[in-house]
C-alpha cells in the first residue's frame, strides 16, 4: 500500500534546466547593457563551465565572470546581473504540465507528499513559494536540512521519519538515477524515473517504473494500491 510519494524538486516538479538557462541569459544581457565589454555567448558559456565545476547552485558565479572579463570587480555590473537573473528566473519558473492537478489528486486520495532535494533550503523554499506549492507538501527536506547530498540515505530517512511511513509504503519520483533512484532503492523504496525531466539521455535508469508525463504517477499509485478504474 502506497501511503506517500516523495519527489525530487528540480527537473521533476519544475524544468530547472530551462529556468537556469533563461535566468543566466537575463543576467548576461543585463551586464552587457550596463556596459560590460565582452561577447555575450562567451560569458554565457563560461558561466555554465563554472556551474559544472562548482555546482548549479553556486551563488557567486557573476562575481567570478565580472572579475574574469572586466579585470576588476564592479558593483554596477553585479547589480545588473542579479536583477536581470532574478527577473528572467521568475518569468521562467513554471511547473511541468499537470503537476498541480496531479498533486491535488494525490492529496484527495489521502496520499502524503514530500520533497527531498539537493538544493539549498533557501532556494528550494523560494521555488516552492513562487509556484504556490509550499502548502501542498507535508515534508520538505533540503541539503540545508540533511547536510549531505543524495544518494546518501540520510535525507530519505529524514523524510520517512517525518512522514511516519515505512520505505515500502513510499514511492520516489526523480530525474537523476545516480542520486534519486539509487538513494531511494538502497533503503527499500520503490522508484519512478521522470523521463520527461532527463537531461542526460539516460538509457539504464534502474528504476522500478518510468513515466513520460508527471501525471503518469497516478496510474502507478492506483496499480500498487489495487484501485479499480
Amino acid at each position: 500500500m502506497i501511503k506517500a510519494v516523495i519527489f525530487d524538486l528540480d527537473n521533476t516538479l519544475v524544468d530547472f534546466s530551462l529556468l537556469k538557462k533563461q535566468a543566466v541569459r537575463g543576467g548576461v544581457s543585463a551586464m552587457l547593457e550596463a556596459g560590460l565589454r565582452a561577447d555575450g555567448e562567451t560569458v554565457y558559456r563560461r558561466i555554465f563551465e563554472i556551474y559544472e565545476e562548482k555546482g548549479w547552485e553556486y551563488q557567486t558565479v557573476f562575481d567570478d565572470v565580472i572579475l574574469e572579463f572586466n579585470g576588476r570587480y564592479d558593483h554596477k555590473y553585479l547589480a545588473a546581473a542579479i536583477s536581470g537573473y532574478k527577473k528572467s528566473r521568475e518569468a521562467a519558473l513554471k511547473p511541468y504540465p499537470a503537476v498541480y492537478a496531479t498533486l491535488i489528486t494525490l492529496i484527495k486520495k489521502g496520499i502524503k507528499l514530500a520533497v527531498v532535494s539537493d538544493a539549498p533550503g533557501r532556494e528550494a523554499w523560494l521555488r516552492l513559494y513562487q509556484l504556490n506549492f509550499h502548502h501542498l507538501f507535508d515534508v520538505v527536506v533540503t541539503h540545508s536540512d540533511s547536510g549531505v547530498f543524495k544518494p546518501s540515505p540520510l535525507p530519505f530517512r529524514m523524510a520517512l521519519e517525518q512522514l511516519k511511513a515505512a520505505p515500502e509504503e513510499c514511492l520516489m519520483l526523480g530525474d537523476w538515477p545516480e542520486r534519486d533512484m539509487i538513494g531511494a532503492k538502497n533503503i527499500g523504496m520503490r522508484t519512478v524515473f521522470a523521463r520527461y525531466g532527463d537531461i542526460f539521455n539516460t538509457v539504464d535508469h534502474g528504476a522500478d517504473y518510468e513515466i513520460d508525463r508527471f501525471d503518469g504517477i497516478l496510474g502507478i499509485v492506483a496499480k500498487l494500491n489495487g484501485e479499480t478504474a
